[in-house]
């Protein structure tokens, strides 16, 4: 879109602060306690593990970039990252390689179609689009630094826990179940490697994407993952810079468009913030300089995202000022 000599227009940032300490817990507090009791939607079966969850399960973290901690609910309850992982595995790959390099071999607009769509890949040539679908992913992952299929995925997990602030483990039953299950992830595979978007062995890949996907965490580490993006890329929590500040800020970009998948316009329109999902329930909901909120409930709607997790970011997102387009008159209109 950009072509020729790139800006040397330097980055600057602007942003407000969320209300007083007590304000905000309050807010959290309220939220949940809103939404505790609300039974629509379902779990996820079609992995069998999955099935398992208990659907009162309801976890509410916001981790502010100054390090201050807000919590209610099943917030230390652990699930599987799912595809939350992706956002993540993007910034590190980004780190590791370029925003250009990125760009070109994977994308970033959206398809328009599910998460899993061969078709998305058949109509634009091959290309995955972006790194918030499946195919995406794979081969996101498939450049992950390391040598051998073992070291790419221990960089994965290292860099994940470094944005969690804490080792992150493989949940072995939840890795079992889903590659028992994930034959179409290892077709997007081969069909990636037919059109030479993937050049390692195309199940290796799969295998790595399962892996982080199978990750434990609870709704505190997606928050403070998800804050150490609002942070220009250091975890409020550790001080460590995880990634650079323009990693942060292309994740970011990416997951406004993508991260919602084909409903990502309409998240955008209603609630504002750039935020994944997962079908294990989890939601991280980013605001730039601000701070970060990871929702876990198990009951998902049609299009595999939590309900209650949904219903509370945007209450949050409104109440405490975090909607990226919201904005006052700077004076009283005339």
């Amino acid at each position: 879109m950009f072509e020729g000599e790139p800006s040397e227009a330097e980055q600057r940032a602007f942003t407000g602060d969320l209300p007083s300490v007590s304000a905000t817990a309050r807010t959290i507090a309220e939220a949940h306690r809103r939404y505790r009791g609300l039974d629509d939607g379902d779990i996820a079966d079609y992995i069998p593990v999955l099935a398992e969850a208990d659907p009162s399960w309801f976890g509410l973290s916001l981790v502010d970039t100054g390090g201050e901690v807000h919590e209610a609910g099943d917030v230390e309850m652990t699930f599987s990252i799912q595809s939350i992982s992706k956002a993540f595995v993007f910034a590190l790959v980004c780190q590791a390689r370029s925003h250009e390099f990125v760009h070109e071999r994977i994308g970033v607009n959206n398809t328009g179609l599910p998460f899993n769509s061969v078709m998305a890949i058949e109509l634009n040539d091959g290309s995955p689009m972006n790194s918030m679908v499946n195919a995406g992913a794979i081969a996101t992952s498939a450049l992950a630094t390391g040598e051998t299929p073992a070291e790419k995925w221990e960089t994965i997990r290292t860099g994940l826990s470094r944005f969690a602030g804490r080792s992150l483990d493989l949940d072995g039953r939840v890795y079992r179940s889903e590659i028992e299950t994930n034959q179409r992830n290892k077709a997007l595979a081969r069909l990636l490697e037919s059109y030479g978007r993937i050049i390692t062995d195309p199940l290796d890949s799969v295998d790595i994407y399962t892996r982080q996907c199978s990750l434990s965490v609870t709704a505190h580490d997606l928050a403070v993952m998800g804050a150490t993006l609002a942070d220009g890329g250091v975890n409020p929590l550790t001080r460590e810079r995880v990634v650079a500040a323009e990693v942060a800020r292309d994740t970011l970009a990416l997951l406004a468009s993508c991260g919602m998948y084909e409903n990502s316009g309409e998240w955008l329109f209603e609630i504002g913030l750039p935020a994944k999902s997962g079908v294990s329930g989890g939601i991280v909901a980013i605001a730039p300089g601000k701070a970060a909120i990871g929702a876990f409930s198990p009951r998902l709607d049609s299009a595999g995202n939590s309900v209650r997790g949904q219903r509370a970011c945007f209450d949050l997102a409104r109440t405490l000022g975090m909607n990226l387009f919201a904005s006052t008159p700077e004076s009283p209109p005339r």
